[in-house]
């Protein structure tokens, strides 16, 4: 699973870049991934996620056991 964010899904989307005289060429838009550690303490282990910076903003408000129970990962 190469570029997908673990918690919000998030994936590489395909777009047009659009010069000043309207020509469009295909181009990619990347989710800003991150590979980050949280602690677990229900688990009382480390777990290693790639996620978006979105999905670390989430965690940060809501806390990792949360969030990881809404994906249904714990």
């Amino acid at each position: 699973m190469a570029r997908v964010c673990e918690i919000t899904g998030k994936r590489t989307r395909v777009g047009n870049n659009v010069s000043h005289a309207n020509n469009r060429t295909k181009r990619k838009f990347y989710p800003n991934l991150q590979t980050k550690k949280f602690f677990v303490p229900s688990l009382n282990e480390w777990v290693e996620i790639k996620l978006a910076t979105s999905a670390i903003r989430t965690i940060n408000k809501k806390g990792i056991e949360a969030v990881l129970k809404e994906v249904g990962a714990l």
